[in-house]
């Protein structure tokens, strides 16, 4: 195919400007290599626990196999809604659940039905990029509010959160436990962006997939402590984090119950419904899960203190302990090119890590580090990773 065929060949244009992974542009390059501990995805070392892989086993061999429910079969929904009723100081009721395949198809779902192009979202960052093509997909804008690396913490400053805001904003998106930061946003701020957003009409999006991933306390806080029913709050989660099924592709959305009629007409021209067996196998997560989860939470802070640790004995090195999620972002002294730095990573001493670029421009000077692991192999890379940041 020459030039002029091949420009020919066009997507619209949202799509041909959407940047390629800069995460996965390392690790496509480098996946298979001898020796090779990686540490830039994010997901755990541990799988799905058998429990859950026998609920799915048996939903499949019990021909669980056809097409069900757009929003959810209801025995999740109801499952879902009594879960998250149990962690949060308000119900949940059944009607606002909207069970998607996985947390990226919730994101997705949610900017095709509020993001007009031209509009505009507002963004705490440094953030996942998928939060944010999703809206450049639709033709939407955003805007990046960075949170400050401060002297023992990262911070945000509401005030500068609140400028960005103008007639063509349609939501404020926060992410919280964050990724790549671990940041975690308390209750008064939470209420201090809901109490700007309500008389303004605004969306509020919390994006609480790491909610569970906490180390201070049981759950993170949550909008879902503070919204009522009909206020304007969209909060997603998934179940790869919490029960290590990254792989299933299964989440859900709680929304305004007025929404949920939306998502269902949504999904059936996007996915029809999601897998029946993976519900199945995410019923079972829920009402037998809790013990696994508190183990996995407890391996992880021992995981995180251990690599904090490390990084910290390494003087070009700048980190905080992250109050939630499972990643370290630490800073590198000298360091100006992060994919250069990572790509240096896995040639030389066979890490790999996620460069801070991948996370938007608050991003570059900084790497993460996903801690999920066992501490053998933690130890393991940062002895590799010694002599290049010594």
């Amino acid at each position: 195919m020459n030039a002029e065929q091949q420009e020919l060949i066009q997507a619209r244009e949202q799509i041909e400007r959407l940047p390629k992974s800069k995460i996965r542009a390392i690790a496509n390059a480098s996946l298979g290599l001898e020796g090779l501990i990686p540490l830039w995805f994010g997901e755990s070392d541990l799988p799905t626990p058998e429990f859950i892989k026998q609920a799915g086993a048996d939903a499949l061999m019990q021909g669980c196999t056809f097409y069900t429910h757009n929003r959810g079969i209801p025995e999740l929904r109801t499952t879902l809604a009594e879960y998250a009723s149990g962690l949060h100081a308000r119900p949940v009721d059944v009607d606002r659940i909207t069970v998607t395949a996985s947390g990226c198809v919730a994101i997705n779902l949610i900017q095709q039905v509020l993001t007009d192009p031209g509009s505009n979202t507002v963004i705490v960052g440094p953030l996942w990029p998928n939060l944010i093509e999703t809206i450049h997909i639709m033709g939407g804008e955003t805007r990046i509010v960075p949170l400050t690396f401060g002297e023992q913490a990262w911070t945000l400053d509401l005030d500068r959160l609140f400028d960005q805001v103008d007639d063509k904003t349609t939501a404020i998106l926060i992410n919280s436990p964050g990724n790549p930061t671990g940041w975690v946003m308390e209750r008064d701020g939470q209420q201090a962006v809901l109490d700007f957003c309500r008389p303004r009409g605004l969306w509020f999006i919390s994006d609480e997939v790491y909610h569970r991933l906490v180390y201070d306390r049981p759950v993170a806080p949550s909008l879902l402590d503070l919204a009522e029913p009909d206020d304007k709050v969209l909060v997603i989660n998934s179940f790869s984090k919490t029960w290590a099924m990254s792989g299933w592709r299964l989440g859900w959305v709680t929304a305004p119950p007025r929404l949920g009629e939306v998502f269902e007409k949504v999904i059936e021209f996007h996915y029809s419904c999601p897998a029946h067996f993976t519900q199945r196998a995410g019923v079972t997560a829920v009402m037998e899960g809790e013990q696994f989860v508190r183990d996995m939470v407890q391996r992880y802070r021992a995981a995180r203190d251990l690599s904090v640790e490390r990084l910290r004995a390494m003087p070009r090195i700048q980190v905080h302990s992250p109050p939630g999620s499972f990643y370290l972002f630490f800073a590198v002294d000298g360091m100006t090119d992060s994919v250069a730095e990572c790509r240096r990573f896995v040639s030389e001493a066979r890490v790999g890590l996620a460069p801070g670029a991948a996370f938007g421009e608050a991003g570059e000077g900084f790497i993460r580090l996903c801690f999920a692991n066992s501490l053998e192999t933690l130890h393991e890379a940062f002895d590799r990773m010694a002599s290049l940041l010594g």
